[in-house]
């Protein structure tokens, strides 16, 4: 597992709570940056795992 995979998922779980606390408080800002961090999160975990197959596909 690449280290960016890690790091996406956290920040996936960190977008995931600020949309939930933003959807309850009524912050749209709140919500929005919460959508942002969990798209940028799953960006990160898909860059780690090709980092990952292109790793494993270099060693064979």
């Amino acid at each position: 597992m690449h280290k960016d995979e890690v790091k996406g998922a956290g920040k996936q779980v960190k977008g995931a709570v600020k949309d939930a606390v933003g959807g309850l408080t009524g912050n749209e800002r709140l919500q929005a940056e919460g959508k942002i961090d969990k798209a940028a999160g799953k960006i990160q975990q898909k860059v780690g795992e090709a980092k990952d197959r292109t790793r494993d596909a270099l060693k064979h």
